[in-house]
C-alpha cells in the first residue's frame, strides 16, 4: 500500500479532542478499586495543564454494567444518561469526558441511536422531563479521559520528573498496553487508532520514554465480561481468559501493564493473585508479579507524584519494583499510612507473591 493510502486510512481513526472546558463524569467501578486514579487525573488537568474541568457531585452511575448484563432496560439507561447530559447543560459545558470506558461506549451507543432514530431521542427527552423536570443538549464532543491525557501527553512529558527508562540499564521500560474493549471494539471510529491499532496508550508510553511490548494476545479481553463474571458459576471463564493473556505476554518480560479501563486493571492486577493461589504460577521477575497501572497513575508517576498519594498501595501486585527501576523516590514506611499517619493495615500475604516489600 502506498504511504498516501496508509495516511488516508489512519486519518479515519483519529478524533477531535477539545482543548479545554470539560464536564467530568466519574466511574463507579474505578472509585471502588483504584480511588486515587480519578483524583490524580483532576490534579493533572487542573494543576499541571491549567484546564477547566467540572467534577459534578450530582452525577450518578450510567447503569452500564446493569445494561450490559440485561438487568436495566435501554429506556431506563437512556433516561439516566440524559440526566447526565442535563447536568452538563445546566453547568454550561458542551464537552463530556467520562472516566469509565463502559460509560464511554454506552454514551456513544446512545448518541448513535439518537442520531439515526430521532424519535428515540424525543422519547428520552420526554422520559427525563417527566421524571426530573430537566432538559438537555447533546454534547458537542464526547472523549474518554484517556483521550484527553493522550492529547496533552507531550506537555505532560515536558513537565515530567521521571521517564519510563530503566535506571539500571538505561533502556526504555517494556510496557504492555491494554485497551478496554468498550473503548475500541464497540465503535472503532470513536477511539484513537481504531480496534486493531489503538494508539491512545501507546502514544502516552512512547512520549514518556517507554517501549511497547507486542505479543500474541495483545488485543484479547482481560476476561471481565459482565455477563460471565456477574454469575459466580461462570467466573472460571474470566480467570482462564486472564491467564491466557499473562501466559502470552510473560515471555516478553514486560516491566508493567497500563490500562484505560476501570475493570481491566482490577482483573489484571488481582487476577495474578488468583492465578498464583490456584496454580502456583507467578508472572514477572522476582516473585512480585507484573505491576498494573491505570493511565492516570502512569502519568502521575512520571510527573513525580508521591506513589501513595495517587493510591498505588491499593494494588494487589506491588509497584515498588517498577518504581525502583524508574528511580522514583518514595517512603517505604508510608505505604500503608493514611491521612495524619493513620495505620491502614497491611494486606494478607499470598503464598507465592510478595504482597509488599519490607
Amino acid at each position: 500500500m502506498k504511504v498516501e493510502g496508509k495516511a488516508r486510512i489512519w486519518k479515519n481513526y483519529q478524533k477531535e479532542i477539545p482543548d479545554n472546558d470539560f464536564f467530568y463524569v466519574r466511574s463507579c467501578v474505578r472509585q471502588n478499586f483504584f480511588p486515587g486514579a480519578e483524583t490524580t487525573f483532576l490534579r493533572i488537568m487542573k494543576d499541571e495543564l491549567g484546564i477547566n474541568v467540572y467534577d459534578d457531585p450530582a452525577h450518578t452511575s450510567c447503569t452500564g454494567i446493569g445494561y450490559h448484563a440485561d438487568i436495566v432496560p435501554f429506556d431506563t439507561t437512556m433516561t439516566v444518561v440524559a440526566r447526565q447530559f442535563a447536568l452538563m447543560t445546566e453547568k454550561g459545558f458542551k464537552n463530556m469526558i467520562p472516566s469509565c470506558i463502559t460509560s464511554f461506549g454506552l454514551y456513544t451507543e446512545i448518541l448513535e441511536t439518537w442520531e439515526h432514530h430521532p424519535e428515540v431521542l424525543e422519547k428520552a427527552r420526554k422520559y427525563l422531563k417527566e421524571a426530573t423536570g430537566r432538559t438537555f443538549e447533546i454534547p458537542e464532543n464526547l472523549s474518554h479521559a484517556s483521550d484527553v491525557i493522550f492529547k496533552f501527553r507531550h506537555k505532560i512529558a515536558e513537565r515530567a520528573k521521571y521517564k519510563l527508562i530503566n535506571k539500571y540499564t538505561g533502556k526504555p521500560l517494556r510496557v504492555v498496553e491494554h485497551i478496554g474493549c468498550h473503548y475500541a471494539k464497540m465503535f472503532p471510529s470513536k477511539g484513537v487508532g481504531g480496534a486493531e491499532y489503538p494508539y491512545v496508550l501507546t502514544g502516552m508510553v512512547e512520549s514518556f520514554g517507554g517501549e511497547i511490548v507486542d505479543y500474541p494476545e495483545r488485543r484479547s479481553c482481560c476476561g471481565f465480561g459482565f455477563r460471565q463474571y456477574l454469575v459466580m458459576a461462570n467466573r472460571g471463564y474470566t480467570i482462564a481468559n486472564t491467564k491466557k493473556k499473562f501466559d502470552s505476554m510473560d515471555p516478553y518480560k514486560p516491566d508493567c501493564i497500563v490500562t484505560n479501563c476501570p475493570g481491566c486493571p482490577m482483573f489484571l492486577d488481582k487476577g495474578q493473585y488468583a492465578i498464583a493461589e490456584l496454580e502456583g504460577r507467578v508472572y514477572g521477575d522476582g516473585k512480585y508479579g507484573i505491576p498494573v497501572l491505570t493511565f492516570e497513575e502512569l502519568a502521575g508517576i512520571v510527573l513525580g507524584y508521591d506513589p501513595w498519594d495517587i493510591g498505588l498501595q491499593v494494588h494487589q501486585i506491588p509497584v515498588e519494583p517498577l518504581l525502583d527501576k524508574i528511580g522514583v523516590e518514595y517512603d517505604k514506611s508510608a505505604k500503608y499510612k493514611g491521612i495524619g499517619g493513620r495505620d491502614l493495615g497491611k494486606p494478607q500475604h499470598s503464598k507465592l507473591i510478595k504482597a509488599y516489600i519490607e
